[in-house]
């Protein structure tokens, strides 16, 4: 078993529902949570990079992602993310020649975890499985299946993820 690092960097995935306000918000990271529930018996490393909405991130953010990639020393590497701009960030990391022999998953959801009928558990156990047998490459891990970076949309309409 080789060691795996997790970077959490907000989405759906990690929202709530705040009863208060109304609105959903990022409290502290479920992933650990998420991981204890599903006995994860991986060797992982959990880093919080920052909790964001995807449609709220910048290329400042992008490059925060790219150079944690970069110096991580695990060459096998899951990041959540929201679902709106998975697949930019996905492209940003796949044209970095520093990451050509890391294997890179990006992973989310479309219902938050603390919510009922979430996808995150199983796009989190897709992507942790996924990262394990892929080669070297970047990719998107959602809906029970895996996509090459530059091979995949969001269907908006159909709230899943598809080859182009």
């Amino acid at each position: 078993m080789f060691p795996i690092h997790l970077f959490v960097t907000g989405g759906t995935l990690d929202k709530d529902y705040d009863p208060i306000s109304g609105e959903l918000t990022f409290p502290a990271s479920c992933i650990p949570s998420l991981l204890e529930e599903s006995r994860c018996g991986l060797a992982l490393t959990v880093e919080v990079l920052f909790e964001k909405d995807s449609l709220q991130m910048t290329e400042e953010d992008r490059r925060k992602i790219n150079q944690a990639c970069e110096v991580c020393p695990e060459n096998h590497i899951v990041i959540t993310h929201g679902t709106d701009t998975m697949v930019e960030t996905a492209k940003a990391l796949q044209h970095n020649s520093k990451l050509f022999d890391k294997t890179i998953v990006l992973t989310g959801a479309m219902r938050p975890y603390r919510l009922s009928q979430s996808d995150a558990s199983f796009n989190m156990g897709s992507a942790l499985m996924a990262v394990q047998i892929a080669g070297p490459g970047v990719f998107i891990a959602m809906n029970g299946r895996l996509f090459l970076a530059d091979q995949v949309k969001k269907n908006l309409s159909a709230g899943i993820f598809e080859t182009l």
